[in-house]
């Protein structure tokens, strides 16, 4: 660090350009990310249902169609009326697009036909599997739903293909929507926090580069591997929040280095020394958070967890390049375009008497806040003792999104489209199950209360495929358990798939793999914290105030989203919590949390290395970071929040869980928790046994 603080002072012009130009070209390049990201991924691979989905998509074909298309009977006419006019449209369709099949009700036999018509007749439905291999894009889908449009005849397109590309346009236009709207108010708390326009400006330039490299990483872990199309708004969020955040602590150092009579070339060292180190460390910690994530089978949370390391690692690579140059070139230009004479000076007074009085308030009565607001915490936290996983539907797009509402349409006037279960019957020495064996295993799934009917599918091979049909009032993952617990036909194997064995086997996916996950994150923190701090104790503490945060923070989601109180005012419906977004969310709180622990206790550690006692420490290092932690959390709630504005109810739970955790760590936690704690303890906060002591001399980061 010492050797990179002279380079980028000696060279800042250098530094500055490099880091600009690598950022704009991997940016431009990674414009074409959005035409490479994958829809899908929620699923483990290796669970029962997966593997029954994979089964019947190789030997029977695809199951679900791209698009299906909703025809309604004008009034007056029957569905065999429009039949002609339809048929007209579906003909110049497949001469003008590639397709494997489209199946309508006018196309088949009446048994088939049956299914297609809505239960009151005033529908009927076509299904489209289009051949992508021959060159149609998604791109396309707004002209092949305009194809399959007949003159005067009301049409909805429906189908998973249609849905998915629904929720990349929504995605894409929050992205916009949310950098139009965070960057000019970030902007504009910046030059209030700092004072100068020129101060403010720094940040939100990192910030903007951080964004524009997000596209060009994303788009080179698509040649890689499967990336998520909610990868790239998390990749946005992270990357612009943590590089404003990491920003503000940067100039916040260097100003008080010149303010301390430095000249800028020695500023800027000493804050690369300090502050940019502590940044360093802090983007060490937040990887090995969201590195957790990778060790879960599913596509989507790996994707997520990759989008969000790249976040972290370009915000923190360009805090400790572009950001010192530019201070180096600026030097005390930096505090240029003040919006008041001596606000720069008056602020920083402010601040600092502010939080010495308030950490002084919490020394005197430490036993009393610390009771308070550990137990304040843990009935917020109460709610988590009832939460409940859920899945990724189309109920996530806008109640008005067409795709929505004819999925919708599909769901509730089509008896076919019913929930149910797909059940793979396989024989044994290479035959199909007999006869016998199917009317047996048949006979004993219709006697389940949550079995409507069971009808055989096709025998590809030596399997059978039955489709049994759940009935609506009993849950259908206890409809799958009991399905899974009949005993097999002697000489069969029986497996059970379908959407709702799918949701069942991936969210007990999700929850098996939670604890290494846990493990990974809490056992690397407790690693990095001591080889920063040299301490057993803060390391210990800092966990377990994440934990308390996480705790709050799922309870207060669960109240809302789950349980529905205030879920009005958000504008989404009650349901069980989405896993894969609880999975991040506790990566990114756990490493924001343990993040805004690493900017408070540093500056303690600092003083108290001083000569400073435990008390006077927390006093100056409270009082020289309150300030900036505060206003951390609040810039990355302005951005989070331009977040929550989504129509897509998984980013808005995502924008409200990070925002309720930022005021909790934030404030209560940060503010008021700790200081009281570490006056608590005293002298044990530092301490550690002697062959630790002489561990951290030797490979201890924090020198």
């Amino acid at each position: 660090m010492t050797r990179w603080a002279r380079f980028v002072v000696s060279r800042k012009w250098w530094v500055l350009v490099l880091a600009v130009v690598a950022v704009l070209v991997s940016g431009l390049w990674g414009l074409g990310v959005f035409g490479k990201m994958s829809q899908g991924g929620y699923f483990d691979p290796n669970t029962e249902a997966a593997q029954v989905s994979t089964l019947i998509d190789r030997e029977l074909g695809q199951q679900s169609p791209d698009i299906v298309a909703i025809y309604s009977v004008p009034p007056g006419r029957t569905a065999a009326d429009i039949g002609p006019e339809v048929q007209q449209s579906l003909t110049e369709f497949r001469a003008a697009w590639p397709t494997k099949s489209v199946t309508s009700y006018w196309s088949v036999d009446p048994a088939s036909a049956k299914p297609l018509l809505s239960e009151d007749g005033t529908k009927a439905i076509t299904t489209v599997f289009v051949d992508w291999d021959a060159g149609p894009t998604l791109a396309d889908l707004d002209a092949m739903t305009a194809a399959l449009h007949p003159p005067g005849i009301d049409t909805e397109f429906a189908g998973g293909t249609l849905v998915g590309h629904s929720f990349n346009q929504h995605l894409q236009q929050d992205l916009v929507r949310a950098e139009a709207i965070a960057l000019p108010i970030t902007l504009l708390l910046l030059v209030v926090v700092f004072g100068t326009v020129t101060a403010a400006a720094v940040p939100v330039f990192v910030g903007m580069l951080t964004v524009f490299s997000a596209l060009g990483t994303l788009r080179l872990l698509t040649e890689i591997t499967e990336v998520s199309s909610f990868a790239l708004n998390v990749a946005s969020l992270l990357g612009l929040g943590l590089a404003i955040d990491y920003g503000l602590f940067v100039v916040s150092r260097f100003r008080e280095e010149l303010a301390a009579g430095d000249d800028p070339g020695e500023a800027v060292r000493r804050t690369v020394l300090t502050a940019g180190r502590t940044v360093m460390f802090s983007g060490l910690l937040l990887v090995c958070a969201f590195a957790g994530m990778l060790v879960f089978p599913q596509p989507v949370i790996r994707s997520l967890g990759y989008g969000a390391i790249a976040a972290v690692t370009s915000a923190a690579v360009l805090s400790l390049t572009a950001v010192p140059a530019i201070l180096a070139i600026l030097g005390r230009r930096i505090n240029a375009l003040a919006w008041r004479r001596g606000a720069v000076e008056r602020g920083e007074q402010r601040a600092a008497r502010f939080w010495s009085r308030v950490v002084t308030g919490v020394m005197r009565r430490p036993v009393f806040f610390t009771v308070t607001i550990i137990a304040g915490l843990l009935v917020l936290a109460s709610p988590l003792l009832r939460v409940a996983l859920g899945e990724v539907t189309y109920t996530v797009l806008p109640a008005d999104d067409p795709a929505r509402v004819a999925a919708e349409t599909l769901a509730t006037e089509f008896t076919s489209t019913g929930d149910g279960a797909s059940v793979l019957l396989r024989g044994e020495n290479g035959n199909p199950p007999t006869t016998a064996q199917l009317a047996e295993f048949t006979r004993e799934a219709r006697q389940l209360d949550g079995v409507a009917q069971v009808r055989l599918v096709a025998t590809p091979g030596d399997a059978a495929v039955l489709n049994a049909t759940f009935v609506s009032d009993v849950p259908p993952a206890d409809t799958v358990r009991e399905l899974r617990a009949i005993d097999p036909p002697a000489g069969t194997d029986v497996m059970v798939g379908g959407g709702a064995a799918l949701t069942e086997d991936t969210n007990s996916s999700i929850v098996d793999h939670l604890p290494l996950m846990i493990t990974i994150m809490v056992v690397s923190t407790l690693v990095l914290l001591f080889l920063a701090f040299g301490s057993v104790v803060l390391p210990i503490k800092a966990v377990a105030m994440a934990g308390l945060s996480l705790a709050a923070t799922f309870g207060l989601l669960t109240w809302i989203f789950q349980e529905g109180h205030g879920a009005g005012l958000l504008g989404v419906s009650p349901n069980p919590l989405e896993p894969t977004f609880v999975v991040l969310i506790l990566a990114v709180v756990f490493g924001l949390s343990t993040d805004y622990e690493v900017f408070l206790m540093s500056r303690m550690v600092e003083a108290r290395a001083n000569g400073a006692s435990t008390e006077e420490a927390v006093r100056v290092g409270t009082a020289r970071t309150g300030r900036i932690v505060t206003a951390a959390a609040a810039l990355l709630i302005i951005v989070t929040g331009a977040f929550a504005l989504s129509g897509l109810s998984i980013m808005r739970f995502l924008a409200v869980g990070m925002i309720i955790a930022l005021i909790i760590d934030a404030t209560v936690v940060r503010m008021l928790l700790v200081p009281a704690l570490v006056k608590l303890m005293g002298d044990a906060n530092w301490w550690a046994p002697a062959w630790m002591r002489r561990v951290h001399e030797k490979v201890g980061i924090g020198h």
